[in-house]
């Protein structure tokens, strides 16, 4: 959702009422993650997607709809072999969508939600999908769920309380899930269905080494939805006039800054240095946090003498084990922007699970199942 904010907030500032499509729940392909969304404003237009273009036309109707009657819907679609004509995905999957209007009045706590998601500051939205009929919680509610307050009610104070604290536990780890409750809060109880969407900040990617690959990788990483660091020790070379304007650009020792930045695991590192003053000790360093992907430039002699001198230091092979050397897939790259594809993939693989094959080569779903982690907190939906 956060590509479409900006529009979003001058709808709910100007009191326009708008209808907002949130994919929850996908099975088999299914081409987009929970968490993509679609909005439909004034003068029926249209942001953003949820199927890549399949159903869009029929949540079109459903997201003005919800606007007339004021009630949030769930839907589900998928592929229908009697009828491959219905609208359906045509990629054999199936997404269930929750589809509401938005408004100050109907949702007072969204220009809060979406300023924090805006100036990247954590926060989680938990809106009731399934409930019995009843005046106590309805499909639709939402509750908003920062480190430090709430806003909102999902129907009960229990509910409240519950999904506060599962809410909070899921925005800590970035994770987007849907969980199951008691009209009050019971746990092991399943009445009512409750969609945890995590705004955690966007997950980084550290360059080490301003050479002329580092551009490319830091240009196509921010395209990626990162937050993209340089860092080099060099201010010859670590200037921000050689790097796109949403990169930060830092002069200190690699290992230095490595040491003193916070590291997640969603977190990527590309050591690009290639040079064993900067690379050793930077890499020491990195080997001891929970990044998702440490990748290093150079030759397959280089990484040896690199891989020796990492032992001398005490670096264990448990942890060299970790090093994706030499860095990226194997795309026949060439040009430092093509190497930057090939370090990209290689990220987007590590992140969700690919195997970095030809789909053309593979069985099975296209859309492989999300990873319960960071699904889309951090995409780019």
């Amino acid at each position: 959702m956060r590509e479409l904010l900006p529009a979003l907030q001058r709808w709910y500032a100007s009191g326009t009422e708008f209808g907002l499509a949130t994919v929850v729940a996908v099975t088999r392909s299914a081409p987009r993650a929970p968490g993509a969304a679609m909005a439909v404003g004034p003068g029926d237009e249209v942001l953003g997607s949820v199927s890549g273009g399949c159903v869009e036309g029929a949540v079109f109707e459903l997201a003005k709809e919800v606007v007339r009657t004021g009630r949030a819907r769930l839907e589900t679609f998928g592929y229908s072999d009697d009828d491959a004509f219905a609208v359906g995905l045509t990629c054999g999957g199936e997404i269930s969508l929750l589809v509401r209007p938005v408004s100050a009045a109907l949702d007072p706590a969204f220009g809060a939600v979406a300023a924090s998601v805006a100036e990247q500051r954590p926060v989680a939205l938990a809106t009731v999908l399934d409930a019995p009929e009843g005046p106590a919680t309805v499909v639709g509610a939402v509750l908003a769920v920062w480190p430090e307050r709430v806003a909102g009610s999902l129907g009960t104070a229990g509910l409240d309380a519950a999904v506060t604290a599962d809410a909070r536990g899921e925005l800590a780890q970035g994770m987007t899930a849907q969980r199951h409750y008691g009209p009050h809060g019971e746990r092991r109880m399943d009445q009512v269905s409750v969609f945890l969407q995590s705004f955690a900040p966007p997950p980084r990617l550290l360059v080490f080494g301003a050479i002329d690959f580092a551009a490319a990788v830091a240009d196509l990483g921010a395209f990626l939805g990162y937050r993209v660091t340089v860092c080099d020790a060099r201010p010859v070379f670590a200037t921000a006039r050689r790097f796109p304007p949403q990169v930060e650009v830092v002069v200190d020792w690699p290992h230095r800054y490595l040491a003193a930045t916070e590291v997640d695991r969603s977190t990527a590192i590309c050591v690009l240095t290639h040079d064993p003053k900067f690379d050793v000790p930077v890499l020491e360093v990195a080997l001891r946090t929970p990044a998702t992907y440490i990748g290093v430039m150079g030759g397959r002699r280089t990484h040896e003498d690199r891989l020796r001198r990492l032992r001398e230091a005490g670096v264990d092979e448990a942890a060299l084990a970790r090093l994706r050397a030499p860095i990226g897939l194997d795309l026949g790259a060439r040009t430092p922007e093509e190497v930057a594809v090939s370090i990209a993939a290689e990220i987007v693989s590590t992140r969700w699970g690919g195997t970095g094959a030809a789909l053309s080569t593979t069985t099975g779903a296209v859309h492989g199942p999300v990873p319960r982690t960071e699904a889309p907190s951090n995409a780019r939906s």
